[in-house]
């Protein structure tokens, strides 16, 4: 809220949520379609590992580490859009007593939609704005969100000590894990680096929306299966190898951001 506040949300903002958002949707969709693909993530929490990526706690901080201030509002829209359906279709996808698992109730989505951290944040704004406080809130909650951010990244090694308690288990990857992860940190910024180019998006956009794509798992993949006993193990292991991977493969990303786009 504070971010959305201090920034203002404009088309940019909207562009890349709603590419995040969909694009995420449409994967999850083929995934499950074709044979080829479900054979290699055959459970969603293979499937939301290897698209959901940790945009708010890493993405973030290394877009403002990185790029202009300028960019802020596609770094923020990627992050809203792929925090929003993480917490929209997550629970559902995850849930092991379901009556229909391929098709959510209405009013569940709704719930859950209003649930969402995203949600709550683009509805504060909402408020704000109406109320004309948006330059007031955004101005005194700028400061803790940038210290929110920073210390967001304690949050990950917090996370990444408790599942490195696990000992030898963590590094033993089975193919699907491996495809999962192979997705998320390759494939997946390569897919939008293609759309980039098809939508015709400039340097810093094109260069803010992949690196959001090449961040590693998200925190609330593990999170989620944690709440609903689902494939617990593999959501870490896939969270743990892909903040590992991210040490060389996001500068790497950068590299070639620089010297192909």
């Amino acid at each position: 809220m504070g971010l959305l506040l201090k920034e203002g949300i404009d088309i940019n903002l909207i562009k890349s949520a709603s590419l995040a958002f969909s694009l995420i949707g449409f994967l999850i969709i083929l995934i499950n379609i074709f044979p080829i693909f479900k054979n290699k993530l055959s459970n969603y929490t293979l499937q939301l590992a290897g698209l959901i990526g940790n945009t708010s706690f890493l993405g973030i901080p290394i877009a403002i580490a990185l790029l202009p201030s300028t960019t802020i509002n596609f770094t923020i829209g990627f992050d809203l859009g792929t925090t929003l359906f993480a917490w929209i279709f997550g629970p559902f996808f995850l849930q092991r007593k379901s009556q229909n698992k391929n098709i959510p109730k209405i009013e569940g989505l709704i719930k859950a939609l209003i649930n969402s951290p995203a949600s709550r944040g683009i509805i504060g704004v909402f408020f704000a704005y109406l109320f004309h406080l948006d330059e007031i809130l955004g101005n005194y909650l700028w400061i803790p969100a940038r210290i929110v951010i920073a210390l967001a990244i304690i949050i990950v090694g917090t996370r990444l000590g408790i599942i490195t308690n696990q000992k030898g288990k963590i590094f033993d990857l089975n193919e699907e894990i491996k495809f999962s992860i192979l997705l998320k940190m390759f494939i997946l910024p390569f897919i939008v680096y293609l759309i980039c180019k098809f939508l015709n998006f400039d340097f810093y956009q094109s260069s803010a929306v992949i690196l959001q794509a090449g961040t590693p798992t998200a925190i609330s993949t593990i999170l989620m299966a944690e709440a609903y006993g689902v494939k617990q193990q593999i959501a870490s292991k896939i969270l743990f190898t892909t903040t590992l991977i991210s040490l060389i493969s996001i500068p790497l990303l950068k590299i070639l951001i620089d010297v192909f786009n």
